[in-house]
């Protein structure tokens, strides 16, 4: 089983706060690098990414705004949206490399299984970079529990990536599967959604936001959970940041099920 606490998980060698930050917005502007340096400096240090986010801007800023700053930040990034030959996988991880101006990468992820490749053939792609020393950790995306297992015959699966919320629950199986193996589980979109009478309720007593109450929800639901709520205010991310600080009762966690 993971070691963790209220605060953090272990993701491979490291400790990580348990809320990251989604950048499927962000795009090449001073701004949006000035927020990724600010949002280091608040205590984020897993930021995810991907190829395909903003059509390439994401990695792009990412890597502008971190390439001279000294930091334990992990960059999670993906590739394999738009189909995953190996040939496709090796191309965008060069990519990904080039734009996040690191030659390692701290988690990469399968995007998405391919339909017309086969989950085995994809992840060797992967694994060449892995044993080369250009990838930390690996990780899969939109996957089921057949698949992860699959997964982990090829490599060590370190995070399952799924969209998983209060308001969206088709991966249930998948956050127990993660919490029993000890895989980090992250669910993107975690606030799309979200909202009740309930979470307004809970919200209103704790003097907190129902996005707090919603992702404090989704770490009570797992140990292995860790959030990446993507924001561009840097208001809303030191809220999000809170959000572990707090722990939900078991009557105010069955009130939101």
């Amino acid at each position: 089983m993971l070691a963790v606490n209220a605060l953090t998980v272990r993701l491979g060698d490291a400790d990580v706060a348990r809320i990251g930050l989604g950048t499927n917005r962000l795009t090449m502007t001073a701004e949006h690098v000035a927020f990724v340096e600010k949002a280091v400096a608040a205590g984020v240090n897993l930021i995810d990414t991907a190829h395909t986010y903003a059509g390439g801007q994401s990695e792009e800023t990412i890597g502008a705004a971190l390439s001279s700053v000294p930091n334990g930040c992990i960059v999670a990034t993906k590739g394999g949206w738009n189909g995953a030959r190996p040939d496709v996988l090796r191309a965008e991880i060069e990519e990904s490399l080039r734009r996040l101006r690191t030659d390692n990468i701290g988690l990469y992820y399968l995007h998405r299984p391919d339909p017309q490749t086969s989950l085995e053939e994809s992840l060797a792609a992967i694994v060449e970079y892995r044993d080369r020393g250009k990838i930390r950790h690996v990780g899969v995306s939109n996957v089921d529990v057949d698949q992860i297992e699959r997964a982990r015959e090829v490599v060590p699966i370190a995070a399952v990536e799924n969209r998983f919320s209060l308001a969206d629950r088709t991966h249930d199986a998948v956050v127990d599967y993660c919490a029993a193996e000890g895989i980090v589980f992250v669910p993107y979109f975690p606030l799309r959604g979200v909202g009740s009478p309930a979470l307004a309720e809970i919200a209103a007593q704790r003097g907190a936001t129902e996005a707090q109450i919603a992702l404090a929800w989704l770490l009570k639901r797992s140990p292995t959970t860790l959030p990446i709520p993507g924001t561009l205010s840097l208001e809303h991310l030191k809220e999000n940041l809170a959000a572990p600080e707090l722990e939900l009762s078991d009557a105010e966690y069955q009130a939101l099920l």
